[in-house]
């Protein structure tokens, strides 16, 4: 998380929201040599302080049983050239958003996994209205049963939500304005188009 307190300013609850909608991260688990790190798609509780999620049963991870951890949840983000504040002595920088849920992660009964892979597969296809919804029961149920023994659910205690937005709040307003407008014309990034949004409203 960047330090400088201008960029950190969003309360505990907006960066939950964002990371509910994102529902996907970076979990990272402290080990002997390098961290272990996964990719991930979660879901979040409505209080914001369980992520649950599944890993695969060979997944390193997993076999760590409990241990604590960072789900590291990345947004919008872009190279913001100096030239675009129309300022001297300016440098480059990147902009972004980023969301870190701390806490301990444990793993569950094998008896939660379905609800857990239906309550997962719900928060998504829900937004894809008006296709009709994918469920599990679409599958044949040997099939079902033979991909779900390959995995083991798993759960985020959060204790702890960080959150960035680094937005060229720092500058003024005409050189956010017109860093924002680069952004969106060259796209060099991810969600380039709503990392300027979000520049030009903050």
């Amino acid at each position: 998380m960047h330090p400088n307190p201008v960029y950190r300013v969003a309360t505990a609850a907006f960066n939950l929201d964002f990371a509910r909608h994102q529902g996907f991260g970076m979990l990272a688990v402290a080990a002997a040599g390098a961290p272990l790190v996964s990719h991930v798609p979660f879901v979040l509780n409505k209080a914001g302080d369980v992520a649950d999620f599944h890993l695969v049963r060979s997944n390193p991870i997993a076999r760590l049983g409990a241990a604590p951890a960072r789900l590291a949840v990345q947004g919008p983000h872009s190279y913001i050239s100096p030239d675009w504040y129309g300022m001297p002595d300016q440098v480059p920088t990147w902009n972004y958003v980023a969301v870190h849920l701390v806490g301990d992660i444990t793993l569950r009964p094998e008896a939660e996994l379905r609800a857990l892979l239906d309550r997962q597969s719900a928060a998504h296809e829900d937004r894809l209205l008006p296709k009709t919804p994918w469920t599990a029961a679409k599958m044949t149920p040997d099939t079902l049963d033979r991909m779900m023994r390959q995995i083991v659910p798993c759960r985020m205690t959060i204790t702890e939500v960080h959150g960035t937005w680094k937005l060229n709040q720092n500058k003024p307003e005409a050189a956010r304005l017109s860093a924002a407008d680069n952004v969106d014309a060259y796209g060099m990034g991810q969600e380039t188009a709503l990392l300027a949004a979000l520049m030009r409203g903050a």
